[in-house]
Formats: structure tokens, sequence, C-alpha cells
């Protein structure tokens, strides 16, 4: 709404002080044009916004002037738990209020306390994405989202690697995990998790449904994340580990390595030792330990080390026409 838009203008010069056209618009995500005609409103509303010419130009508040207008809206008290979240908030729809309800938080603190906010935030930011992974697409985070705040059930077409499903969900709540963002939501026989990129299609029943008593989100997240890692690791490899190695198992395994590592025996005259590590399936297991190359040799169980010599002596035979 323009409305918000010319508080969110008018609270920027406040907090910020001098600030160009380009500056606005690419704070407010609108165009220069825009920046112009909205100064042009503050000014008809009485609102001193003085205008700065030269290299040095921009647009600012008369000096002592001051607006009370720092009254947070519902959806702006709401957004302030993705404070720290920009991507994911613009994700959910709501990278606009987020903004919106900063500034006014801001623009409501002394003097000194304001400029301590905006230091931490120009010094501290959380990007919570993987390396090396796109984000995943998105196109319904939206409209679930909505429906999670609404508590409206959801009729959906989800895409397994067993199968599509159609199914109606009530959507209990959204988690993002490295980047990933997953749906929580209830159904006929279950709480259930969705990955939010899997859906192919989204749709309001225009029905409305009722909280379990108790959920709790995050609750519900733990024990299923530590059920997930439980029927996961299915098994322990013993492995030999170069010294170079052991610097690459928590690099490849993450916490599980690092169990593994801090448990190793004692090095051999080359300075190698054993370790157990939690590892999935065979035949995931053998793909993750081949990552590891010469610096790992798997000593048991005897079945994963006949899958892993396998699968060498495979890539060998690929290979043994270019020597």
């Amino acid at each position: 709404m323009r409305a918000d838009r010319l508080l969110s203008l008018l609270l920027l010069l406040q907090n910020r002080g001098r600030m160009t056209a380009p500056e606005l618009a690419a704070e407010l995500e609108v165009s220069v044009r825009t920046v112009y005609r909205d100064v042009e409103a503050l000014g008809a509303a009485g609102v001193p916004v003085r205008a700065d010419r030269g290299p040095e130009g921009g647009y600012r508040l008369m000096e002592g002037y001051r607006t009370r207008l720092t009254g947070l809206t519902d959806a702006e008290a709401g957004s302030l738990v993705l404070a720290g979240l920009p991507g994911p908030a613009r994700d959910l729809g709501l990278g606009a209020v987020l903004a919106s309800a900063q500034l006014k938080i801001e623009a409501a603190l002394p003097g000194e306390l304001a400029g301590q906010a905006r230091r931490v935030r120009e010094r501290f930011h959380l990007d919570a994405p993987a390396w090396f992974r796109d984000a995943d697409p998105v196109p319904y985070l939206e409209p679930i989202a909505r429906a999670v705040w609404e508590r409206r059930v959801l009729r959906t077409h989800y895409r397994r690697w067993r199968g599509d499903v159609h199914r109606e969900v009530r959507p209990l709540g959204l988690v993002l995990k490295g980047g990933i963002w997953y749906l929580v939501a209830l159904t006929d026989d279950a709480v259930r998790t969705y990955r939010v990129s899997r859906f192919q299609a989204v749709a309001e029943t225009g029905e409305e449904f009722g909280r379990p008593a108790g959920f709790d989100l995050a609750a519900y997240w733990a024990e299923s994340s530590r059920r997930l890692e439980a029927a996961m690791r299915q098994g322990t490899a013993r492995l030999r580990l170069s010294p170079r190695g052991r610097k690459l198992l928590p690099m490849q395994f993450g916490a599980a390595g690092a169990r593994a590592v801090a448990g190793a025996g004692p090095p051999d005259g080359d300075g190698w030792v054993e370790v157990e590590l939690s590892v999935e399936s065979e035949a995931v297991a053998t793909g993750d330990l081949l990552r590891l190359g010469v610096e790992a040799e798997v000593l048991g169980p005897a079945g994963l080390r006949r899958a892993v010599a396998a699968a060498v002596t495979a890539l060998a035979d690929r290979y043994a026409d270019e020597q």
C-alpha cells in the first residue's frame, strides 16, 4: 500500500539522515520516479522534507523533526521473529512488512540505542542456506505460509520418490533447515513433514481447522530430526584414516565424522588411525566413503568392504583403456 510506503520513506529519512533517491528506491524496492512522487506527497502532507543538490546531496528531514507514527501492525509484530533472516522473510511474502517493522522499532529507540541497532545490523548477517547449493524453488511457499497463519485446510499434490500423492493437509508450521523449507502438517492419520519444493499444486479448500491442543512445533521438529537420524544411521563402519583423512572425515560426514575422529584409536607408525563411523545403508555408505579416496580404508563390516572394493574395481576397469 502507498501509505505504508510513505511511512517507510519517512522513517528511513528519520533514522538514517540524508539519503539519495536511488538509495531510497533500493530500500523501498521501487523506481526512482516513484520516490520522487512519494517525496512530493510527503511535502504536500506537511512533512518538512528538504532536497539538497550536488554530489553530496539527497533528501533529508528538517532538523529536529521526528514522527511518532511508530506503532506496529499485527503483521509487523508477527514478522519480527524473522528479524535476522531477510531472505526467508522475503520468501514468505513478509519482506516489506519486516522492513517496516524494523524501521518503526529503530525510530522508537533513543538515539544511542538506535545507533547500536544499526551497527549490529551492519556487522552481523545470518546466511541460512548451505554452501554450493542453489536454493530450492518454492513457488507455493507464500500460500502455504498464509494457510499456516490463517489455519486453512489445503488440497495438495505432492511429489515423492515412491510416487505422487494427492492429500488434504492442515498446516501447523514451517521450518527452515539448512536453507530448505519444510511444512509440518496434520493429515487424517498423523503429523507429517513435507519438503515445500516438492509440492506440485496447492489450493485452499475454504475450510478452517483447529490446531491440536499443546502442539509444539520446535519440540516436534527436534524429535522428528532425532528419529530421522536414527533411521538413516543403520550401521557402523570401521575405517583406517590417513592424517589427511582425519581432517576430511568431519568435512564429509559432519557431526558423525567429528564424533568418529574424537574416538579414534592411537596412530600407527605412518600416522593412520582406526575409527568407527555411523553410516547409512550399504549402498549409500559405499558412495559416501568413496569420497574419501585413498585417504581411507574400509576394514569392516565385510559386506561394506566388498562393496567398496567392487566399486573401486569397476572404476579402475572403466578408466583402464586410457593407460
